[in-house]
């Protein structure tokens, strides 16, 4: 009884020693570069720094990737981290004369402080089906959407110096 007990508990810490292998910090919201040129209005009203993480919670979920969220995150936690950054989100034209949306974000990939991938992302829009009835959010949002599906497909294969998105 005891060595069944045993062999038990060792499964149960083999199990949870490669399921925490798969758990991915990220920071929620993640931050805006601070030298980018992002208008006020999208960074008020387009909370695009938390559509970001739960997308790439959301598409983790389809590649076996479990995510979890902290409000701050460091390259030197324990486990694996990604810091990231947006670093632009241009929000040009309109309903009426078109839209060209685009978003681009850059990160790094940490396993117990050690770097292991790093990316950068771009997306763009001009609205999609039905798109002149949408505003600025809903478009970038498709941009955000975008680039949390191809991070999520590259935390299951991180590599370094990855370029995601349109910038393949």
């Amino acid at each position: 009884m005891h060595k069944l007990l045993f062999a038990s508990i060792m499964m149960l810490g083999f199990w949870q020693s490669a399921h925490a292998d798969n758990v991915v910090l990220i920071q929620r919201p993640v931050p805006f570069n601070e030298d980018a040129d992002i208008p006020g209005a999208v960074k008020r009203e387009c909370k695009l720094e938390e559509k970001l993480p739960d997308s790439i919670a959301k598409y983790g979920r389809d590649t076996g990737i479990k995510t979890e969220f902290a409000a701050e995150v460091a390259s030197d936690h324990a486990g694996r981290v990604l810091v990231m950054e947006i670093t632009s989100a241009v929000a040009d034209g309109n309903s009426f004369t078109g839209h060209h949306k685009a978003m681009s974000v850059k990160g790094k990939l940490y396993q117990d402080g050690q770097l292991v991938g790093n990316f950068k992302g771009r997306r763009t829009s001009m609205g999609g089906v039905f798109g002149e009835f949408k505003g600025n959010c809903g478009v970038l949002e498709r941009t955000s959407n975008e680039l949390g599906e191809d991070i999520a497909k590259w935390l299951a294969a991180p590599k370094m110096d990855a370029k995601l998105g349109d910038l393949e």
